[in-house]
Order: C-alpha cells, then sequence, then structure tokens
C-alpha cells in the first residue's frame, strides 16, 4: 500500500540517485580528458606554426639544402667536431646549389645555413615527441574521449607522412641542375603542414565545449553561411599552395611594382621557359607568371571574402558575426601585407610576416566556419 507524501516532499526523495558513469565518457569529471587534450593539442598547434615559421625562413635564407641525407634519428646529433663539419661541407659542395650558386662560400657561411636547417628538422622531431608522449599517455590513462583516438592518431600520421615529404621535398635539389628544391613539393610540403594545422585548430575548437552544448548548438546552424565559409577555407587553401610555388622560385622578389607588373597588367615573357622546356612548365617555374597567378587569385579570395563577410556580419548570433568580422579583418591585413612584401621584393621580416598572416587567416576562416555550423546560442542580452 502506497504511502502518504508530504507536499514539501521532493520528488525522488528516499531513492538512490543513478550511478554516474564511469570512465570512457566524453565529459567524465569536471577536469576530463576534454580540457587535458584541448591543452595538449594547443601546445602542438604552437609548435607547428613555429614550425611554419622556421621553414619560411629556411626557406628565404636558402638554407633547406645544407642536410643532404635524411636521417631520422641520428641527425638529431648535429656535427660536434671540425672533422665532423668538414665532412658535412663536403656534402655540400657535391650538390648544384653549392656549385652554380654558391662556390667559394666558405665554412663559417656554411654552418650558418646548416643550422637553420637543423633546427627545422629538430623542431619537427619535437613535435613528433610530443603528440607521442601525449596520444599514448591519454590512451594508457583511458581519457580518450569516445571517438577521438582516430582522430587524434590520424594527426600523428600525417606527422610522419610530412617528415617523408619534407625528404622528398629537399631530395629535388640534391642533383641535376637545381638550386632549390622543386616548388610543387614545397607547395605539397606546406600545404600538409597547414592541414595539420587545421585539423588541430578545428579540434580545439570542439573540444573547447562540452559534447551535450555541441548536439545542441548545431540545431542552430547557419547552412548557407556554413557553406560559404567551407568555400572560403578551401579559396584561401588554394592560395596558400600558390604562395608556396611563389616561394619556391622566389617569384615575391620578381617585378617589384603594384597595381602593375613592371610597366602592363601581365608581365612580359610570362610563358617563356628554357629551351626545350613544355610550355606548361611556366605555371611552375616562370617568376612572372607564378606572381601574377598569386596576386589574381588574392584579388578573387578578397572579392569573395567580402561577400562571405557580408553574409557572416548578418548571423544571428553575435558571437558567430564577431567570429566573420575578425576573418574580414585578418584578410584584408593579409592583402596589404602581400602588397607591400612585393613593393620591397619580399625581404625577410616581410615575407615570415605574411606567412605567419597565412596562419592567423587561415586559423580565423576555421573559427567562423565552426561557429556557423556549432553558434554560441545568447540571449536577447547577448549572454550564453
Amino acid at each position: 500500500m502506497a504511502t502518504k507524501r508530504s507536499i514539501f516532499e521532493e520528488v525522488g526523495a528516499g531513492t538512490k540517485a543513478p550511478e554516474k558513469p564511469k570512465g570512457g565518457m566524453i565529459d567524465a569529471g569536471p577536469r576530463g580528458a576534454r580540457r587535458g587534450i584541448r591543452a595538449w593539442l594547443i601546445l602542438i598547434f604552437v609548435l607547428v606554426a613555429a614550425m611554419i615559421a622556421v621553414g619560411g625562413l629556411t626557406r628565404l635564407t636558402d638554407s633547406g639544402l645544407s642536410i643532404t641525407e635524411w636521417r631520422p634519428l641520428t641527425g638529431a646529433m648535429p656535427p660536434t667536431s671540425d672533422e665532423a663539419w668538414a665532412e658535412e661541407f663536403a656534402k655540400y659542395q657535391a650538390i648544384p646549389e653549392y656549385q652554380l650558386q654558391n662556390k667559394g662560400m666558405s665554412l663559417e657561411e656554411f654552418k650558418a645555413i646548416y643550422w637553420w636547417e637543423w633546427g627545422h628538422r629538430q623542431l619537427g622531431r619535437v613535435i613528433g615527441l610530443v603528440w607521442a608522449v601525449g596520444f599514448f599517455g591519454f590512451l594508457a590513462a583511458r581519457r580518450i574521449p569516445v571517438g577521438w583516438t582516430p582522430r587524434l592518431l590520424i594527426l600523428g600520421a600525417l606527422g610522419g607522412a610530412q617528415g617523408a615529404i619534407g625528404w622528398w621535398m629537399v631530395s629535388s635539389g640534391l642533383e641535376g641542375t637545381r638550386v632549390d628544391v622543386a616548388s610543387y613539393r614545397l607547395a605539397t610540403h606546406l600545404g600538409l603542414a597547414f592541414v595539420i594545422l587545421g585539423l588541430i585548430a578545428w579540434y580545439v575548437f570542439s573540444l573547447s565545449r562540452s559534447e551535450a552544448e555541441l548536439i545542441q548548438a548545431r540545431r542552430s546552424k547557419e547552412p548557407k553561411l556554413f557553406s560559404m565559409s567551407t568555400g572560403l577555407m578551401h579559396f584561401a587553401f588554394l592560395q596558400i599552395l600558390l604562395g608556396a610555388l611563389v616561394a619556391g622560385i622566389d617569384a615575391g622578389r620578381s617585378f617589384p611594382t603594384w597595381p602593375l607588373m613592371g610597366e602592363s597588367f601581365f608581365p612580359a615573357d610570362a610563358l617563356y621557359v628554357p629551351e626545350g622546356g613544355a610550355v606548361w612548365r611556366a605555371f611552375f617555374e616562370n617568376p612572372g607568371l607564378v606572381q601574377f597567378i598569386h596576386r589574381m587569385a588574392g584579388y578573387f579570395l578578397f572579392a569573395f571574402g567580402v561577400v562571405v563577410w557580408l553574409k557572416g556580419r548578418r548571423s544571428a548570433h553575435p558571437v558567430t558575426a564577431h567570429g566573420f568580422n575578425a576573418l574580414f579583418a585578418m584578410l584584408a591585413i593579409q592583402i596589404a601585407l602581400g602588397i607591400v612584401t612585393v613593393l620591397h621584393a619580399a625581404p625577410l621580416g616581410l615575407g615570415l610576416a605574411h606567412q605567419l598572416g597565412a596562419v592567423a587567416l587561415w586559423v580565423l576562416i576555421l573559427r567562423a566556419r565552426h561557429l556557423s555550423l556549432y553558434p554560441v546560442v545568447t540571449s536577447i542580452r547577448g549572454k550564453k
């Protein structure tokens, strides 16, 4: 027979509370795996961004071919004696870059470019180590959220592939008559770096909120805005690849004029290639044509960016609108940086600033895209 309840008795009083699920749940614990993994990914993001900057400096200082062997493990130790330095220098003297461009370089000058490339490779090893320690540590502790193990494993696999592609790129400049690496291989190497950076950024954005929050937010997504920002992301990625082609053949130091290229809109001899070369090679090897394509793509990217921004700034969600405002501001800065870099014939400082500007723009595009898919729902007063 049921007993009478007081009208002040709480519903469920006297009943056993359901047990909290243990282990494996995506948001387990107030300081659960999401927070720890997010911090670990932010660290890797900073290291990858630094890797891109050091890689750009390595390219701008013509240091990328100073180490002529790929030794993933033993290469971590630099030369420590005069004999070892002489041996490394002798290997460099055997490649086309030295024979055709740097003949007569002193050992001290060689050491300067060697340290740039060694630092670049060493940073890659550090990134691999940080990923491995973090991934296997979280895996052993069973703190990886449900469904996230494959995503984090993909990051490690892409990092390993990046090392192999880096050597594939370097090897293109070690024989024949090249004094630089093949520009299309450089574009592949840089492109994969931005893919890795983009994945990390997207994961960080997702881990900044609980899984329940994301599921709830997706009900308020803005499909049109998400589609437009996805298009902008792809366009920006294409422009990054074109920028790598420019860097690969030092095309940024040709035609230091704007808005014209020299005295004309279209550069003279744009389709010229060395005798016997196919015309299609001009799109990769002719500095004037490569810079012209990069310029035109920049103009179209900016125009499309304006269209996306005008749509994004009218978003019903204030945080999303602010995200698109930040995106557009960085796009304008990046365009201005590109023009100034060209006008000064791509000096070291401006070249690096333009490359880091691409990183900032890339992340802001991804953030705006994420907010259009998972908007932060706010009240009328703008509070969550």
